[in-house]
C-alpha cells in the first residue's frame, strides 16, 4: 500500500500546465479560421482537426474519449460549420483511429499520415454533405482543400513533437 490518493492508478503524469498543452494547442488551431484572409476559393485546411489527429496519433494517452466533443464544439463555434457537425465528425474520426489502434501491430509515421489522410478526408467530405445542398458545385474546391490539408498533416505532426517536447520539460 503505498498511500497514494489516485487509487493505485499512480500519479498523474506531468504538471497541470503540461496537461493543457494538447487542448489548448487544438483550440487554438480551430482559432486559425479567424484570421482574415482574402481569397477567392476557400482552401484553408481544417487545422484544429489536423492538430487533434496530430495529438492523437503522438500521445493517444493524452487526449480523453470525449475530448473530441468538447473540441468539436469549440470548431463548431469559430468555423461556420453546423453547430455539431465537427462535434459528430470528430468523434467519429476519433473512435475509428482507436479502433484501428487496436488492431495494428506497430505503427510507422507513414501508416499515421494514412490514417490522418483517411479521418480527414472522411471529415471534410462529410461535412461538405452536411453543410451545403448537393448541386452545389464544390467539388473540386473541396479535392484541392483535402489534398492540401494531407500534405499540411506532417508538419503539424512535428509541430505537435515539439509541443510535447516542451510540455515533457516542464
Amino acid at each position: 500500500m503505498t498511500g497514494t490518493p489516485y487509487a493505485g492508478l499512480g500519479q498523474p503524469q506531468g504538471s497541470r500546465r503540461a496537461r493543457w498543452v494538447a487542448p489548448l494547442s487544438i483550440i487554438l488551431a480551430s482559432l486559425v479560421t479567424l484570421i482574415p484572409l482574402k481569397a477567392s476559393v476557400p482552401l484553408l485546411p481544417p487545422f484544429g482537426l489536423m492538430m487533434l489527429l496530430a495529438w492523437r496519433l503522438h500521445r493517444p494517452e493524452l487526449l480523453k474519449p470525449w475530448a473530441p466533443v468538447l473540441l468539436g464544439l469549440v470548431d463548431d463555434l469559430v468555423s461556420g460549420q453546423p453547430l455539431g457537425s465537427a462535434m459528430l465528425l470528430w468523434t467519429v474520426a476519433f473512435i475509428a483511429i482507436d479502433v484501428l489502434d487496436t488492431r495494428i501491430v506497430w505503427r510507422d509515421f507513414l501508416q499515421d499520415w494514412l490514417l490522418a489522410a483517411g479521418a480527414i478526408g472522411f471529415c471534410l467530405i462529410a461535412g461538405r454533405l452536411i453543410a451545403t445542398p448537393l448541386d452545389a458545385h464544390v467539388d473540386t474546391v473541396l479535392l484541392i482543400q483535402i489534398l492540401v490539408s494531407i500534405a499540411l498533416f506532417p508538419v503539424l505532426s512535428r509541430l505537435v513533437s515539439r509541443l510535447d517536447r516542451r510540455r515533457a520539460w516542464r
